[in-house]
């Protein structure tokens, strides 16, 4: 019988210590450690900031184009961020909205190593810059996407994608 009573209170002692465990407060500097913001949550942003959407190759562009992700398992995912036709037009998702934009100045790709875009509509100024990474028939490149509003709210995002026709 004593035996069986130890073994109770031994499993009891187990149980209780899983229990006992104290909870972690919010804020605190474990918890904070933990907070990441997935890139595809559907909350919207604070007022003033900008959400990046993602959006399907847009059917406009049928021949050369740029098209890029946050990273390279996005972009293999084809979730985009950005697409331009490689010449005048830039297409995005901001803040909810399918939104096109008019290319101001883009780099040659064909001969830079680095890659440099200007996009501007009435709402927001965009500048990308890459490194290539990678050259063949396409031309891979990584780099950073800053999206500007006209009320100083800036966001920047690391990009990977392509070029080429």
């Amino acid at each position: 019988m004593m035996k069986y009573t130890l073994l109770f209170a031994a499993a009891l002692a187990l149980i209780s210590c899983k229990k006992d465990q104290p909870a972690q407060a919010p804020g605190s500097a474990q918890d904070s450690a933990h907070a990441v913001q997935d890139s595809t949550s559907a909350s919207k942003p604070s007022a003033g900031a900008i959400d990046i959407g993602i959006f399907p190759f847009p059917k406009e562009i049928k021949e050369c184009s740029c098209y890029f992700a946050k990273n390279k398992a996005d972009f293999e995912a084809e979730r985009y961020i950005y697409a331009d036709d490689a010449g005048k037009t830039a297409y995005m998702k901001l803040n909810g909205s399918r939104i096109v934009m008019n290319l101001i100045s883009s780099s040659d790709m064909e001969v830079d190593e680095e890659l440099s875009k200007e996009i501007e509509s009435d709402d927001y100024k965009i500048s990308i810059r890459g490194k290539k990474i990678k050259g063949e028939e396409a031309l891979l490149f990584e780099g950073i996407m800053r999206i500007e509003k006209p009320d100083g709210t800036v966001v920047t995002t690391p990009i990977y994608g392509e070029c080429g026709c």
